[in-house]
């Protein structure tokens, strides 16, 4: 088998793409003002919806963890900052004083959260 005239494809197939190819940085001379930007934020996708719960014994949880009304005001302003989509569900059990219930949705609230919802069951 004659492989000459592959060999001479071949070479000629590197001539052209090395001839066809620049090898300088042809960017490096242009004078260009690249804009800013703001300040940014995270591109990872939203967190789920956050869970507060209120439980009979007077326990406040956020997504299962034990949490001081203190705690839940702040833990929720810094993932509201990074996060402004964010929501959070209250539950609360339905032996708690309404007035009780009200000042965790007034902690909620003044940590930023614009989008709360209360949970409820049908009866």
């Amino acid at each position: 088998m004659n492989l000459t005239p592959m060999i001479d494809v071949v070479f000629l197939l590197v001539i052209f793409f090395m001839v066809g190819s620049k090898f300088d940085d042809g960017e490096e001379h242009l004078q260009v003002n690249v804009p800013g930007v703001g300040e940014m934020r995270s591109m990872a996708r939203l967190p789920d919806e956050r869970i507060v719960e209120f439980q009979s014994s007077g326990v406040l949880t956020l997504d299962g963890a034990a949490v001081t009304p203190e705690q839940l005001t702040g833990v929720l302003r810094s993932q509201h900052q990074n996060y402004p989509a964010l929501k959070v569900a209250v539950r609360a059990d339905d032996t708690i004083p309404y007035g009780q219930v009200a000042e965790v949705l007034q902690r909620v609230r003044a940590s930023g959260v614009e989008q709360i919802g209360v949970a409820t069951k049908r009866r």
